[in-house]
């Protein structure tokens, strides 16, 4: 009976050690990789639409700097637990100006994209040029007329150290299951 209690309490020390494992590499990864999101409405159609389910890549940004068109999430900061996915726009150090046609220039020259639904009806703060420090970024969501963005002054401009990561894969609904384009 003595060496059946032993095995039984190796089996449940083994069994232990293994979820502590798991658990733990789960956290980091979590923690350090990725994590999966979800959109909420429809900021940014038709590139993402409400309930798609992303995994966001939080490891690329600590190798390489974002870039133009860069989908990324940032948490909202008037709001616990509430995530934005924008697309990036402007640039560290740029200069953002929306004219009454609804154009965007970065700099004095037009940007050339074609992530906007739509001709954008609202510069907002933007209707004034716009000028980045060395670490922030002018993001918009794709559905231009929809979207609470860098042009309100509620969200403004994104500082480097707030970009939780870049959105990488979706993965639900699987229909629409891929990788992201960005560029």
């Amino acid at each position: 009976m003595n060496e059946k209690l032993i095995k039984i309490l190796k089996e449940i020390l083994s069994t232990s050690i293994y979820l502590l494992l798991v658990v733990c590499f789960a956290t980091l990864f979590i923690t350090y990789v990725g994590q999966r999101t979800q959109v909420c409405g429809s900021s940014m159609e038709s590139t993402l639409s409400d309930s798609d389910h992303l995994i966001v890549d939080k490891i690329s940004y600590r190798f390489s700097d974002p870039k133009r068109f860069d989908i990324i999430v940032f948490p909202f900061q008037h709001s616990t637990d509430t995530y934005y996915i924008k697309r990036i726009i402007g640039l560290p150090g740029e200069t953002v100006y929306i004219d009454d046609k609804g154009q965007i220039f970065i700099n004095d020259e037009l940007l050339e994209e074609s992530y906007g639904r739509e001709v954008i009806m609202n510069p907002g703060r933007a209707s004034e040029p716009v000028q980045l420090a060395d670490d922030e970024y002018f993001v918009m969501g794709d559905n231009r007329n929809n979207s609470l963005d860098s042009r309100e002054m509620i969200v403004g401009n994104i500082k480097r150290d707030e970009i939780t990561g870049r959105a990488f894969i979706r993965i639900f609904p699987f229909s629409k299951f891929g990788l992201l384009k960005h560029q």
